[in-house]
């Protein structure tokens, strides 16, 4: 990793990517998020502070640990004066995220958890399918395709089916 001067207080966005290890694109996303900030030179070229390495590495550890950009941002903007990150704001913001990341392991766990009792069904019409159909209205009549069965009885029973294209129908669940 190329070290830099002490007395260099200024990085180019190459420099800041070597030592930051963030590609040069994603410098300029960050940037056009506000989560970083630079200067232009008389020839345009952007400086940025050697401050924004912390705020580069404080940006890429709350991603990491899945932390969305918009609120990551918000957090940089409660720091007084737009100050770099401590390793105190780390801690308390952290903490504060903590909640919302065991929120999130719930859901997926549920989620895990769900998509085990539809594999091998085919059907994504189950009674506990809460995955491709949350609000299965038709579930309570039982897996498979109800629609098209009761469309085809009451066809037969002489009455003018729908006027929407066939759908194919599909063996489900024992039915």
């Amino acid at each position: 990793m190329p070290q830099i001067p002490e007395k260099i207080h200024e990085l180019t966005v190459g420099q800041l990517a070597a030592r930051s290890g963030a590609a040069v694109s994603a410098l300029h996303f960050y940037e056009s998020k506000g989560l970083i900030s630079s200067r232009r030179t008389s020839g345009n070229q952007r400086r940025f502070a050697r401050d924004a390495l912390r705020r580069v590495a404080f940006v890429r550890a709350a991603q990491r640990v899945g932390i969305p950009l918009a609120t990551i941002r918000e957090a940089l903007a409660e720091l007084p004066e737009g100050r770099t990150p401590t390793e105190d704001d780390w801690a308390r913001l952290s903490e504060s995220w903590r909640s919302e990341l065991d929120e999130r392991i719930k859901q997926l766990n549920r989620l895990r958890d769900h998509l085990t009792d539809c594999i091998g069904c085919g059907c994504l019409s189950l009674e506990t399918c809460v995955l491709s159909n949350p609000d299965d209205a038709f579930g309570e009549r039982g897996a498979g395709s109800r629609l098209l069965v009761e469309r085809r009885g009451s066809t037969a029973r002489g009455d003018r089916a729908p006027s929407r294209a066939r759908e194919p129908e599909v063996p489900c669940c024992g039915d």
